[in-house]
């Protein structure tokens, strides 16, 4: 079943809380209970936490479009990028993205939910910061409140600088498209060492894995492509290092 049907057509039954929670609210309660018609069982806390991945998606990038003072059409139409939101549920998205961008409720304390449903710098948690890069991105500009806003939410996700400056590099590509920065290594780092962390960064990324931790499968196109970068960035490391 979609994401979007979990969350229209039945979240409402799961204890997700807190201000995740009420935003969800907006959405439940007028749709019809898509889980009436599947009889297959339904393993709670791994919808819970991709319901909260995608809600957490929505209001963390509404209120990080607000972060450099413009929220632009650029930055929307980037979620749905992230997300291919069917049609007929366009209006659900967009009143839960209009109510994050203007509940008193601030953004870390989405975050902080977030981050206490999966492993401190969870893959999960690594590829719901490249959906909220892209959103960053999406105007041409990645402002200096931005990136300041989204080094808050990988503090509080549990990741540290080496791992930010990494995302970036992966997600944004604006350092040069290094590739001991996509691999969140330093230069200077042992053949094994970049070897070790080139096979980390391929068994997190691995679709079914991702998939197993929450992440929607709605995302496993994007977790794909980052996929690709890390590949092309060992490979160029391996030709500049002459290692087989």
């Amino acid at each position: 079943m979609s994401i979007w049907g979990k969350i229209i057509g039945g979240a409402a039954g799961f204890a997700l809380g807190g201000p995740l929670g009420a935003l969800l609210g907006v959405a439940g309660g007028h749709a019809i209970d898509r889980y009436a018609t599947d009889d297959r069982p339904i393993d709670e806390e791994a919808a819970t936490k991709k319901i909260a991945f995608t809600i957490g998606v929505i209001a963390l990038g509404a209120k990080m479009a607000k972060a450099d003072g413009v929220v632009t059409r650029d930055e929307i139409a980037a979620f749905r990028e992230v997300f291919r939101v069917p049609p007929e549920e366009t209006a659900n998205v967009g009143r839960i993205w209009n109510l994050a961008r203007r509940t008193s409720d601030g953004f870390e304390a989405y975050a902080t939910q977030i981050a206490r449903l999966f492993n401190p710098a969870s893959p999960v948690l690594d590829q719901l910061m490249g959906s909220l890069f892209h959103i960053a991105k999406a105007d041409g500009v990645l402002h200096e409140n931005e990136v300041a806003y989204l080094q808050r939410v990988a503090e509080i996700f549990g990741f540290d600088g080496l791992a930010f400056d990494r995302m970036r590099a992966t997600y944004v590509g604006d350092a040069g498209q290094d590739p001991y920065s996509m691999l969140g290594v330093e230069p200077g780092a042992s053949d094994a060492a970049v070897k070790a962390a080139y096979r980390r960064l391929i068994r997190e990324t691995h679709p079914d894995r991702l998939i197993a931790d929450g992440l929607p499968e709605e995302l496993v196109a994007a977790a794909t492509g980052r996929t690709a970068a890390i590949n092309a960035a060992w490979a160029r490391i391996k030709q500049s290092r002459g290692l087989t």
